[in-house]
């Protein structure tokens, strides 16, 4: 890895902020859930990945190839990239709920995915890091469409601003639906199952489940069946911000790209590095 290389967006970048906050983890389970409720994203997830059955190596694959496009060099980003959109190209098959094909290489199906969780990392960021401009939530939005490019679909046709996001949510709204698999999904990220070898994180897992559900937009809740009290929404985000306030420590804010793997964590450490001297 080029430690000179500062990557696709570099540490001046909105994208690195956002990214690099210990509660993007909020953010990432809150983008999972909604993900699954477009039945096209989910009839691939739900034929062709053992996440339920390899929950942590699952984790750690999404988490390198975040980890790896957003903050790693050139050369690792387009890597990540290529290995993704291998797997991509035999994910297709017919959603049983629509009747529809289905492929991960399609562009709308990607842009959905894309979309879902870069604003998940924003949502999480505005309730548990420091205030952002419109003119810098902006920003982060076209990094991210930098990023989202690298599966195969166009820049210009993935959002990049909070306007487009806006209009883009609200047409994709009608196609949205709560199956089997779906439901199942949204469980799973809500309360993981016991298995030992992820026996250790149940406990901050469910802490950090429980504060994305308040932050997914009230009309999908409904949807997904996941609604709650407020009251239950402000006791959640208040339970987990210890929490974050944890992971900024040192020898502490190196737990979660630890549990997620070696090379998650040496990309995490050198964009630490990139940051500091930028």
């Amino acid at each position: 890895m080029d430690d000179a290389d500062p990557g696709l967006l570099g540490p001046r970048s909105v994208a690195w902020r956002v990214l690099g906050h210990p509660m993007s983890l909020v953010g990432g389970m809150r983008g999972l859930m909604i993900q699954s409720l477009h039945p096209l994203a989910m009839a691939g997830v739900a034929q062709h990945s053992d996440y339920e059955r390899r929950s942590l190596d699952r984790l750690r694959q999404t988490a390198y190839y975040v980890t790896a496009t957003a903050f790693g060099d050139i050369a690792t980003a387009h890597a990540a990239a290529k290995r993704v959109r291998a797997v991509h190209r035999r994910v297709r098959g017919i959603d049983p709920v629509t009747g529809k094909a289905y492929s991960a290489a399609d562009p709308d199906t990607q842009i959905w995915v894309h979309c879902t969780e870069w604003h998940s990392l924003l949502a999480a960021y505005r309730v548990f890091g420091a205030p952002l401009t419109e003119a810098q939530q902006d920003q982060y939005l076209a990094e991210g469409a930098v990023v989202g490019s690298l599966l195969g679909t166009p820049r210009d046709r993935i959002p990049a601003s909070l306007a487009q996001y806006r209009e883009y949510f609200a047409a994709v709204r009608p196609e949205l639906c709560l199956s089997e698999h779906s439901r199942k999904a949204i469980k799973f990220v809500i309360t993981p199952p016991v298995v030992r070898e992820t026996l250790h994180l149940q406990g901050p897992m469910r802490m950090l489940a429980s504060a994305a559900v308040a932050l997914v937009p009230s009309y999908l809740r409904e949807l997904a069946g996941i609604g709650r009290p407020w009251w239950q929404d402000a006791a959640a985000i208040a339970a987990v911000r210890p929490l974050g306030a944890a992971l900024t420590l040192p020898g502490v804010r190196d737990l979660p790209r630890m549990v997620f793997g070696g090379d998650t964590h040496a990309i995490g450490l050198r964009a630490r590095k990139l940051y500091r001297a930028g």
